[in-house]
């Protein structure tokens, strides 16, 4: 085992503080990678304040990573030293079942791995990306393609896939209508994604705030949600509409937004349960669905659908030192649009 500085959370309340995780030796099928970015995403929050449930203390989260290969193992042939190499969501599936041979990791039936809080193939707790380095198995290491700003990569691997995956499923493209709810750190990877698709897409923003940015990275129109008549104005209009937003929304508001078959999509995570009235879907054979990440495939294909279209996320880079109070800025939406984590200031 080799100790990496890391930052860690003790508990639900405190602050986080900087100390070293444990990580395994590299075994014939692993890939060590040295951390060089790693973003910070609600997720991290949501984790470890609990709001999902009990958590494992102590915990390093952080699935929004990018680095350099330092190490590989000798069976491995996919990655070798030297190569630009992220980590995403997932670290490990059982491989066997139908979702993972459909290249659905994420819904693996026999339960995928998370690169943090969960427990891994070998009973260890795994531990994330808000430290100097990390070791992976082989198959859930992707490439980042060198045309990629190396820190605007890291949170394409969580903030990036969230999005792609269901804006694909669901046939985002020329002549589709798509609306993005919220313009924070999904929702903006949301407008840039679904504009290189070619859709004509509409920012549903509680206001106007951000609106010179939506426009800026690809949004055709922008709508406050806080004005009434918003919800008047683009009634029936879209064909899909991706909710980014992690806290509950009026979910019959925003299904009379749907032309007939459309789509409403939550790749947000919110704690709280949300209801709807059924009429809301049979009134225009609309559906109400969720998306979670992608499967490994899929979130090699968006890093270099991302490269060659010339996307990444709007960062705002940041110390170690300056984790705690990026979360209660991100709490705040205080970020424009995603923070990224320096990791050569964990020894700093």
């Amino acid at each position: 085992m080799t100790a990496v500085p890391a930052y860690i959370a003790a508990n639900a309340t405190d602050p986080m503080t900087l100390g070293t995780i444990e990580r395994r030796p590299v075994g014939p099928h692993d890939v060590r990678i040295d951390i060089r970015w790693s973003g910070i995403c609600h997720s991290d929050i949501h984790t470890v304040r609990g709001d999902w449930g009990p958590q494992p203390y102590p915990l390093t989260v952080g699935h929004e990573i990018a680095g350099i290969v330092a190490e590989v193992g000798s069976e491995v042939t996919t990655h070798q030293v030297g190569d630009r190499a992220g980590v995403g969501c997932l670290v490990n599936s059982c491989g066997d079942c139908t979702n993972c041979a459909n290249g659905d990791e994420q819904y693996c039936l026999n339960g995928s791995v998370g690169t943090y809080g969960a427990t891994d193939r070998d009973g260890t707790i795994t531990q994330g990306g808000y430290a100097t380095g990390i070791v992976v198995d082989a198959d859930f290491v992707l490439r980042i393609p060198e045309s990629l700003p190396f820190e605007a990569s890291a949170p394409l691997l969580c903030a990036g896939i969230t999005t792609y995956s269901p804006l694909k499923h669901w046939g985002a493209g020329p002549g589709k209508r798509v609306g993005v709810v919220g313009f924070g750190g999904l929702g903006h990877m949301a407008v840039k994604i679904a504009h290189a698709m070619g859709a004509e897409v509409t920012v549903l923003s509680q206001s106007l705030r951000k609106q010179e940015d939506g426009e800026r990275l690809g949004a055709d129109h922008y709508y406050a949600t806080s004005d009434p008549e918003t919800f008047t104005a683009l009634s029936k209009s879209l064909d899909l509409i991706i909710n980014t937003v992690s806290a509950p929304v009026d979910v019959d508001a925003f299904l009379g937004l749907l032309a007939v078959n459309g789509a409403l999509v939550n790749v947000g995570a919110p704690a709280e349960p949300m209801s709807l009235n059924v009429g809301s879907l049979l009134g225009g054979r609309r559906t109400y669905a969720g998306s979670m990440i992608g499967g490994i495939a899929e979130t090699q294909e968006m890093l270099d659908f991302c490269a060659e279209h010339g996307i990444g996320a709007e960062v705002e880079v940041i110390s170690a030192e300056q984790i705690n109070e990026a979360w209660e800025r991100v709490l705040a939406s205080d970020v424009r649009y995603r923070f990224v984590i320096d990791a050569s200031t964990f020894t700093a």
